[in-house]
């Protein structure tokens, strides 16, 4: 399929003044957020944002059901900056600090699995396997209980072996240290992890889950437990996570002014931070003349939707627009997928306002649009190579432009990852993982084990791609 680009002229330099950093960084693990989600009456604490509503299992985990929805609303609080906590919270800060409070010691064992096994219960997806019922799994519970469990590592044996039992290989247990790598994964850059959390108002704030020993935000006086207030003057509050962590990021070696409130009583400071570079550019852009020069064609190539791939597509596709391409070659091969949200973002780049890009269902099997907001940065006819390997966030960008007529797809059926997994923390800093959804394309099928069927096996003649696209419009409109 590679014949189509015979030449080899020099890639578009669109990296040189945008090296973002950001990446996969981890930091150790300890009892805050334990001691916060339990203070705050949350028996299970989600993690959220850039985590449960951003990443996806190929490698990576989301929880698009989250994504789907709209961001709650915000009530600006008092103009004092402590009038928004209570003195309960308070309170509790110093009760846990003057007893030192260790929350592996909190809970028992037996508390452990059932806590695991409420989780499974409320939250996972059956996915047509003949090893799980509602009745089967309380039937588990009572023999897994009918005895006392003596250390927690049994506990977390039993955890494994009980998850092991649905018979989704996606449903599986985190240890505290997996669990603690997997809470700070970070995606702004500057070293935090950024988690929302629900306040008394019924709205939520943006706070730091997790922070990079050593790392920029760490080392500027940004601590975990942080709120974020606003970034480069700009009010965040009531924000998503993905949203503000997409804010943070920005060339390496640049500085951002981050305003944070310390806790739930401590004051309100403007952190300078600078950025590093951690992530590698995923996007690699070249123009590709073809029928003797008549045609300019831009081609994309997409490795991974980290978070920079929606910045540096723009970035490539107003470029390659500069340079007079009229049509457009994204490939996806071998793309295993990533961020999630990262995907949902850039399929909206070639949708109408108003386009679906990707359905998702859980335990209720109703379907959950996920809706373009804005008009297309991109119009012209647009080919999207994928394979076997095509998965995850791929396939919901293939899925999305190829159901609204705006692509074809070349090559081969994609992988057929279709599954939305949610992370849950354990009450001894161990977690859970557990298959809460999947996605359903804009055409409503089912990708999970299904993947997509390309339109052509071969590269066709430019002239077959917009005859190809304008019939599917055709036929959208009757």
């Amino acid at each position: 399929m590679s014949s189509l680009f015979l030449t080899s002229p020099k890639p578009c330099n669109i990296f040189a003044n945008i090296n973002n950093n950001n990446g996969r960084t981890y930091n150790n693990n300890n009892n805050n957020s334990y001691i916060n989600s339990l203070l705050n009456c949350s028996k299970n604490s989600l993690v959220s944002a850039s985590i449960a509503a951003a990443l996806s299992f190929t490698l990576q985990l989301p929880s698009p059901l989250s994504i789907a929805a709209d961001s709650p609303p915000f009530r600006q609080p008092s103009s004092s900056s402590s009038s928004s906590s209570s003195v309960e919270d308070c309170r509790e800060d110093e009760l846990v600090a003057q007893l030192g409070l260790s929350a592996p010691n909190m809970v028992t064992n037996e508390g452990i699995v059932e806590e695991a096994w409420e989780i499974v219960n409320d939250s996972f997806l059956y996915t047509g396997r003949d090893r799980w019922s509602p009745e089967s799994w309380l039937h588990k519970k009572e023999d897994i209980l009918s005895s006392s469990i003596k250390t927690r590592s049994k506990a977390h044996n039993i955890v494994q072996k009980m998850l092991a039992s649905l018979g989704d290989p996606y449903t599986r247990f985190l240890s505290p240290e997996e669990f603690s790598k997997m809470a700070r994964y970070d995606m702004t850059g500057i070293g935090i992890n950024l988690r929302e959390m629900p306040d008394s108002n019924g709205s939520f704030k943006l706070k730091v889950l997790g922070l990079v020993l050593d790392g920029p935000a760490n080392t500027a006086g940004i601590r975990q437990g942080d709120e974020i207030l606003s970034v480069d003057g700009e009010d965040v509050r009531g924000k998503s996570a993905f949203e503000v962590s997409s804010k943070l990021q920005g060339p390496s070696e640049t500085f951002v002014i981050v305003e944070v409130k310390h806790g739930n009583c401590g004051p309100v400071q403007s952190v300078k931070v600078q950025r590093q570079l951690v992530a590698r550019p995923p996007v690699f852009c070249r123009l590709e003349q073809i029928d003797n020069g008549a045609t300019s064609v831009g081609y994309v190539r997409l490795k991974e939707f980290n978070s920079l791939a929606r910045k540096d597509i723009v970035t490539a596709m107003k470029r390659l627009q500069d340079l007079g391409a009229s049509c457009f070659v994204l490939d996806l091969r071998d793309n295993y997928g990533g961020l999630v949200q990262a995907g949902i973002e850039i399929a909206k780049l070639f949708l109408n306002k108003g386009e679906t890009v990707i359905y998702t269902a859980g335990r209720d099997l109703s379907q959950n649009a996920v809706v373009s907001e804005s008009a297309p940065l991109v119009i012209a006819p647009v080919m999207v190579l994928v394979n076997h390997n095509t998965a995850s966030a791929s396939e919901i960008v293939a899925s999305a432009l190829h159901d609204n007529c705006k692509a074809v797809l070349v090559g081969e059926k994609t992988y057929g990852k279709g599954l939305i997994q949610s992370v849950f923390e354990l009450h001894d800093g161990s977690g859970v993982v557990v298959t809460v959804g999947k996605y359903v394309t804009p055409g409503h099928s089912d990708i999970n084990g299904n993947g997509i069927e390309p339109d052509f096996s071969n590269i066709p003649r430019w002239s077959k791609v917009t005859e190809y696209l304008s019939t599917c419009n055709l036929s959208k409109q009757r």
